[in-house]
């Protein structure tokens, strides 16, 4: 497995993100918020984090949700997965939403999403009249069953 040095500035009371095991494809992201943050029911939160990376070129940063604040609480990222693009200087933001039925309370240094750190590939259109057929056509949205 290879290793790749990214640059991160860090204005949070927080230590940086990190693999917690040696398999671990993501990383944690933490409030850097001043105060607690309640999210009503059906309410959405841009929550900072303290964060600012410069990624290489064929990199992107993945902001994803943390699946026990999604499974015990309802509380989720909005738009997952946030595309952080290697261009991108400025702070590292998590859009969160409770899907809850209940009022939830962020606290500073709280676990709030997962960074994934993923290759990716740029393409060329090629205008055509036509595709290659295949085994599956056009189906899609269930079409290969629900169950």
């Amino acid at each position: 497995m290879s290793s790749i040095d990214v640059r991160i500035i860090n204005r949070s009371n927080h230590k940086l993100p990190e693999y917690k095991t040696i398999a671990s494809a993501g990383m944690d992201l933490r409030a850097n918020i001043s105060s607690p943050v309640t999210l009503q029911p059906l309410e959405r939160s841009l929550i900072k984090t303290g964060l600012f990376i410069e990624l290489p070129i064929g990199l992107e940063a993945q902001v994803r949700p943390r699946s026990g604040l999604a499974a015990k609480f309802g509380i989720t990222v909005l738009n997952t997965p946030g595309t952080i693009d290697a261009d991108y200087r400025g702070e590292i933001g998590v859009i969160l939403v409770n899907l809850s039925n209940e009022p939830y309370t962020l606290e500073d240094g709280e676990r709030i999403a997962q960074l994934v750190v993923a290759k990716h590939e740029r393409i060329i259109w090629t205008e055509a009249e036509e595709l290659s057929e295949t085994a599956r056509g056009t189906g899609g949205f269930g079409s290969t069953g629900t169950r």
